[in-house]
């Protein structure tokens, strides 16, 4: 943000500017060749994912956010993640490579047919034993799950409409200093829609609760379709 003068000397005005660059095919190109690549696992899944389902791919994890997850779980030291929204299991595959042989991640998710492709690739890359996938409603599983602090790290990318929903279940779950990773909080630029409902109602309500929310402090970045990263006091 800036500030300047408007036409009287004694008026100042906010003017918001993006310091973010257009993102064009060449840009976001230049990104992904100068972050860590996607080894031979990742990327076949990727592929197989868009083969396979061309018409939900586009729920996959964006490129650039499967190492920056690795990066996270790896910088944290965590060892119990809780994922709500698996699809085909790039992002759990990624947050599984950083884990310690001991680590778990409780992954949820509710399609045996789109998290099977997930299955082939986390045993593909060894590292099935660290993912504990439960097929039913998130919201089902996770009321199930030991009230107690427990959780290092939350990874967020389900149904938009039930994410506050979700972040009531899993706040009181996660550890101090735990992190919660939410995905699509821009839904594609229509967060700024008041008048919108469904997702992009779901997603608005979201933000504003985690901004609001005294137990966490909280960022929410321009990265992909829109990250916010909280962080539990």
């Amino acid at each position: 943000m800036s500030v300047t003068l408007g036409a009287d000397p004694g008026e100042r005005r906010n003017v918001y500017e993006t310091k973010n660059p257009p993102l064009t095919p060449e840009l976001y190109a230049y990104v992904l060749a100068h972050n860590p690549p996607l080894d031979p696992v990742q990327r076949e899944l990727v592929d197989i994912t868009h083969t396979r389902l061309a018409g939900e791919a586009g729920m996959q994890t964006a490129e650039e956010q499967a190492p920056l997850l690795t990066f996270l779980v790896g910088l944290l030291g965590a060892r119990n993640i809780v994922e709500v929204g698996t699809f085909t299991g790039l992002s759990t595959l990624s947050m599984a490579m950083a884990l310690p042989a001991d680590g778990r991640i409780i992954a949820c998710d509710i399609s045996e047919e789109w998290t099977a492709i997930g299955r082939q690739a986390w045993a593909k890359a060894g590292v099935a034993d660290r993912i504990d996938l439960r097929i039913a409603p998130a919201l089902d599983t996770l009321r199930a799950l030991p009230t107690d602090p427990w959780i290092d790290f939350v990874f967020l990318d389900a149904d938009k409409e039930n994410y506050v929903n979700y972040w009531e279940e899993l706040v009181p779950r996660l550890l101090p200093g735990g992190v919660v990773v939410a995905d699509n909080t821009l839904l594609q630029g229509r967060v700024t829609d008041p008048t919108a409902d469904g997702a992009t109602a779901g997603i608005r309500a979201f933000n504003d609760r985690v901004q609001s929310d005294e137990r966490v402090e909280a960022v929410l970045l321009t990265v992909a379709d829109g990250l916010t990263l909280a962080r539990k006091r």
